[in-house]
């Protein structure tokens, strides 16, 4: 998913930036700009209140038990500061929230236990977890606080501090998050930085840190873990996606319009693994496109603090004129606007709900992650055909496949390649079940088991059975 670490607001006096209402693309509010060199006493802090979190497993637990009940008591006050800051309808915070308390009541109850090595040998040996020390997550502005605790709640189940710093585009939330926290957790076991760049790239390098989780960008990607190898620190990296949904000659189309349109257009079409290119069979293809069509047409636009508001704007300026030119050049070279195909008059971020058809399959709409509120339908001829086009990017992050034969359906999920594949559905995921992605799309792990896992290293130790 892209991200930008620049921030095109000007600094306010004082060490200070100003914070964009993407539905009046004008200043609400203002956050911290602080230096990176003062990373060097965060870091320290951090390490210092690890000593002391580390060492009782259970008072973690409960600390993370009252942190999820902060959270979910804070919601009045964390939901409408997410929307005035990310956009998202009123409704889509409060579940973004709810998620946040859920994971933290998740991570609360894993234990990685101790587990014994049989291997032949006359002797006890067995595997034991210690934590990694101070931790780094830099986090995007689409799923602000759901993607932060995605990364803070398994890191501080396993023992560790961390550092997060969330986009420049969206502070407020994750700083109001921190205040909450704190009444649920030690001093320094989580601190929220918040700054423009350098600030993220001399995090993900610091000498003091021994695991870097990032979400974002590709090129971003690279640099972080470029980064983090001069102090040879972990790095998890979720880094995008391009999912393709393909529909197959049995599907019932009506029948799933509704969900394949919202698999797209959630958040304004900004999740990493929202349906971004559709596959259809040729016969076929107009239909979903009108299907589509219709349901962009009819679909509410506006502010997210509106409740009649089902679509809220693009999160920041720079996101949407990338929007706009994905969606000019693909015109350019011939697609057509069956709804929407351009941005919205009046203030604010909002580029209307669109779905392009007869896009040529080179057009970087199709071949790179838009990010946005546009959705392009392809028809195919045959299934090898759609199969190899929803493989042929450097993207695997998800896909889906939708029809009524669900034998013949996950005969062609198993051929994608992507880290979760869905049938009839698309981009929901249980707290449960590992997230990673597969070519560009990411390195390592998070959620379930192995969220927890990535941020421990094992400890062996063998004792012989006789004195």
């Amino acid at each position: 998913m892209p991200t930008r670490q620049s921030h095109r607001t000007p600094g306010t006096p004082g060490g200070r930036f100003a914070v964009l209402d993407p539905a009046t693309g004008e200043a609400f509010d203002e956050a911290p700009d602080q230096r990176p060199d003062e990373l060097d006493a965060v870091v320290g802090r951090a390490h210092e209140a690890w000593r002391g979190w580390r060492a009782d497993p259970a008072a973690r637990a409960t600390a993370l038990r009252l942190a999820a009940d902060a959270v979910a008591a804070a919601e009045d006050e964390l939901a409408p500061l997410l929307t005035r800051e990310q956009g998202k309808p009123l409704a889509e915070s409060s579940a973004e929230i709810a998620r946040t308390a859920a994971r933290l009541r998740y991570f609360a109850e894993l234990d990685p236990g101790i587990q014994p090595i049989a291997d032949g040998r006359p002797m006890d040996s067995e595997i034991r977890w210690r934590s990694l020390g101070p931790v780094a997550a830099i986090v995007p502005w689409n799923f602000p606080l759901q993607l932060a605790v995605a990364k803070f709640a398994p890191a501080l189940a396993a023992g560790n501090t961390m550092v997060l710093k969330p986009s420049p585009f969206t502070p407020l939330a994750t700083r109001l998050l921190g205040a909450v926290l704190s009444a649920a957790l030690p001093e320094g076991v989580l601190t929220i930085v918040t700054g423009r760049e350098p600030l993220g790239a001399r995090l993900a390098s610091h000498p003091g840190i021994r695991h870097v989780t990032f979400t974002g960008s590709i090129p971003t990607g690279r640099a972080v873990a470029r980064g983090a190898a001069d102090s040879l620190a972990r790095v998890t990296l979720e880094l995008g996606g391009n999912d393709a949904a393909i529909l197959l000659e049995d599907v019932a189309v009506e029948r799933i319009a509704d969900r394949l349109f919202w698999a797209a257009f959630r958040n304004c079409g900004q999740v990493c693994m929202a349906v971004k290119r559709v596959y259809a069979p040729a016969r076929l293809c107009s239909d979903v496109v009108e299907a589509l069509a219709q349901r962009a047409k009819s679909t509410v636009v506006g502010a997210g603090l509106d409740p009649a508001t089902q679509l809220g704007p693009v999160n920041n300026a720079d996101q949407l004129e990338r929007v706009e030119r994905c969606t000019d050049r693909a015109l350019a070279d011939g697609a057509r606007a069956a709804a929407g195909g351009y941005r919205l008059d009046g203030p604010g971020f909002f580029f209307a709900p669109t779905i392009l058809a007869d896009v040529p399959p080179g057009s970087p709409v199709v071949t790179q992650e838009q990010f946005g509120p546009v959705l392009p339908v392809l028809p195919y001829g045959s299934l090898d055909e759609a199969v190899e086009a929803a493989n042929g990017t450097g993207f695997g992050l998800g896909g889906s496949v939708w029809g009524t034969d669900l034998d013949e359906a996950e005969a062609v999920a198993c051929r994608m390649e992507c880290g979760t594949v869905w049938i009839n559905h698309h981009a929901e995921l249980s707290l449960a079940q590992p997230f990673a992605g597969s070519k560009h799309s990411g390195v390592g792990v998070a959620g379930g088991p192995w969220g927890l896992y990535g941020n421990l290293r094992p400890f062996v130790v063998h004792r012989p059975r006789e004195a």
